[in-house]
């Protein structure tokens, strides 16, 4: 038997690709009246970088920059729901906002994060896009995609961008 849908985990890297994905995750949600849990993942940077560039209070610095790299991505994330909502509406019909149970932002290693997030939250799917990186494109994923495809226990929903022929309706953020 297959589990119901209640909780999708739209894993963003904010790109075009990834906004394309939410169209996925947004249809998938309406159609199993589900909710939505975005999350952003900011990649962590090593405190003997900050060392480096001659701050003294690396650590100190280090949490400061990352609350307010949240801070600001979560109000990013909200004002391009907001704008991204009225595109797919268009496309599949509302509701839209109110699909989004919540909008995660961590700082860390984007495949532990989306793991552990999908976890925590009680995901039932995890839905995002992969990049394309020219010639090699159509032989891999990228490796995030990869490799929360290869250790999620839970099923994943990787979204290619469409090719301009065919996504030619599609407007990215």
């Amino acid at each position: 038997m297959i589990p119901q849908i209640r909780k999708i985990l739209y894993a963003t890297d904010l790109t075009k690709n990834s906004s394309y994905a939410f169209y996925f995750a947004a249809d998938m949600a309406r159609k199993h009246d589900a909710k939505i849990i975005i999350l952003h993942c900011i990649g962590a940077i090593p405190p003997s970088v900050y060392m480096e560039a001659g701050f003294t209070d690396a650590e100190a610095l280090l949490q400061r920059s990352k609350e307010a790299e949240k801070k600001e991505n979560v109000i990013e994330i909200k004002s391009r729901l907001e704008e991204f909502c009225k595109r797919v509406e268009s496309q599949i019909g509302p509701p839209c906002a109110s699909l989004v149970a919540d909008v995660v932002v961590k700082a860390g290693y984007p495949v532990e994060e989306i793991l552990n997030t999908a976890d925590t939250q009680g995901c039932d799917v995890i839905v995002m896009g992969t990049h394309g990186k020219g010639i090699l494109r159509q032989a891999f994923l990228g490796s995030v995609a990869r490799s929360v495809l290869e250790r999620s226990r839970k099923p994943v929903f990787i979204i290619p961008l469409p090719s301009e022929k065919s996504g030619g309706e599609w407007v990215g953020a």
